[in-house]
């Protein structure tokens, strides 16, 4: 009984593993020499950068100090680094001996040109929404870019997670294939942002949270994750910032800053940078999609009351209590966070509004105090001083709990010092 019993289990499991490994097997597709560019038609090429910019490529393909597309980018995951690979038309190094089904497989399926699987870490559970069109576009794009001889790094992840015939069972369990589908109860604009958030530019990659194998959570959509030691905020209701109005989700996406908001920084302004190719009705179609799921109609009868809130807050009390966190505040901050009238100007972002100040998670504050903002960043011109060697992290922790204390009424921060330890930590490795 036991000895058939056994037979059995050995052969289902056999019979699992054989069934999961044609599952999981996927054929090679045969390289190609690469394309003229001569023969991609010019507008089609034009698009497809349009659409490269939106879904910020470079972003990801491009390594600190290296050549654009050419991969080399470390992207730190719970399972270990993940470097980006090259995506520029080089036939060894790069895609140049990929043919369009390949490409197009790659987008919408996962699977690369000689049938491994591709990790998650590359969008496809979202570019799988791209129409053939788009992604057409986005080939003749990068077969007529200039190839670059850049070996891909070794990934930093370990054994089982380097197995890339797994990742079958991960998209079994994860991914599901199959390009946009319209709403036909929402409009053609709003459809429009959806199907430039949900695929293109792969919204929630960042601004989802992932579960314990790292797939976005399906019930938690936009909820807020983090992400590289900074908070990709909620873009739903559950956003805390009072003020992200369809005008301001608007300003923001098109310019990289908003005058109740502030800034893009951090790993968002590469994104703003990549969405300035795209035309203006797609940047008023993705803020039409967004307003609608933070539910912007509902707070726009709160947000002039909101305004006059932060203004109030920012003024010196006559005869208040001595606060030496709001002389360190005056001192390094106040001159350029200051406002005289009665709403922010766009140049100095009134901290009172800006979802820094009110996320349960001070990492994005402490990042900005740290590392300020950049020229390349956020308004031209404009620019926040880096504090982190000008301060301590005591300093540092000071002005951000005088902040919360007095812009919000949320409770404090807890181990505010040992978290700008941290990322002090994390930044020092980074650069």
């Amino acid at each position: 009984m036991f000895k058939k019993l056994l037979i059995a289990t050995v052969t289902l499991g056999c019979l699992g593993l054989a069934g999961f490994g044609a599952l999981a097997w996927r054929p090679a597709i045969a390289p190609v020499v690469r394309p003229a560019a001569g023969s991609f038609a010019p507008e089609l090429i034009v698009r497809g950068e349009a659409l490269a910019g939106g879904g910020y490529c470079a972003a990801c393909h491009t390594a600190k100090g290296g050549e654009k597309f050419a991969g080399g980018y470390a992207m730190e995951t719970p399972f270990g680094a993940i470097y980006s690979t090259n995506i520029t038309p080089d036939p060894e190094t790069g895609i140049g001996s990929w043919s369009e089904a390949a490409f197009r497989r790659a987008m919408h399926e996962g699977v690369s040109r000689d049938g491994s699987h591709l990790l998650p870490v590359f969008s496809y559970d979202h570019f799988t929404k791209l129409s053939d069109d788009d992604v057409r576009a986005l080939y003749a794009y990068f077969m007529t870019r200039p190839p670059v001889h850049a070996a891909r790094q070794q990934n930093g992840i370990p054994f089982p997670f380097n197995i890339r015939y797994l990742q079958a069972g991960w998209k079994l369990l994860f991914f599901r294939p199959g390009r946009f589908e319209p709403d036909a109860e929402k409009s053609a604009e709003w459809n429009r942002g959806a199907y430039l958030a949900l695929g293109l530019s792969h919204c929630g990659a960042c601004h989802t949270p992932r579960n314990l194998l790292g797939a976005e959570i399906s019930g938690n959509a936009y909820g807020g994750a983090v992400i590289d030691n900074w908070v990709a905020p909620p873009l739903t209701a559950a956003n805390p910032a009072p003020a992200w109005t369809h005008e301001e989700l608007y300003d923001y996406l098109r310019t990289g800053t908003s005058k109740l908001h502030g800034t893009a920084a951090g790993p968002m302004y590469p994104v703003v940078q990549g969405l300035g190719a795209l035309p203006d009705s797609d940047i008023r179609a993705l803020a039409t999609y967004f307003a609608d799921l933070d539910k912007a109609a509902d707070r726009l009868p709160y947000v002039s009351g909101a305004v006059s809130l932060a203004m109030s807050s920012a003024v010196a009390k006559q005869g208040a209590p001595f606060d030496p966190d709001a002389r360190l505040y005056a001192a390094a901050c106040a001159s350029c966070h200051y406002n005289a009238t009665n709403a922010p100007l766009a140049a100095r972002p009134d901290l009172a509004l800006n979802s820094a100040v009110h996320l349960s998670d001070p990492s994005n504050l402490i990042q900005v105090i740290l590392q300020g903002i950049g020229s390349e960043a956020g308004m031209p011109g404009v620019v926040m001083p880096a504090f982190a060697g000008a301060f301590s992290d005591t300093e540092i922790a000071r002005i951000a709990a005088y902040l919360r204390r007095t812009r919000t009424s949320l409770p404090p921060w807890p181990d505010l010092a040992a978290r700008i330890a941290e990322i002090r930590r994390h930044n020092s490795k980074a650069n």
